[in-house]
């Protein structure tokens, strides 16, 4: 059986606990391929590379 709360909490504190979820940084890998910062699990943007295969087509400068 759940416990529930003795007193509600207030609307700052609600939202500085959801601030602090916030806070964490988002993890980042460079690229194989480029050696770009990129999101894990995600093509790069910048090469259009993904698991070693090309998946999408990059415009050339």
């Amino acid at each position: 059986m759940p416990h529930e709360p003795k007193r509600r909490h207030s609307r700052e504190r609600k939202v500085e606990r959801r601030h602090a979820l916030k806070l964490a940084i988002k993890k980042a890998v460079k690229c194989p391929n480029c050696g770009n910062i990129t999101l894990p699990h995600i093509v790069c943007k910048a090469c259009g590379f993904y698991k070693g295969k090309q998946v999408t087509k990059t415009a050339k400068k």
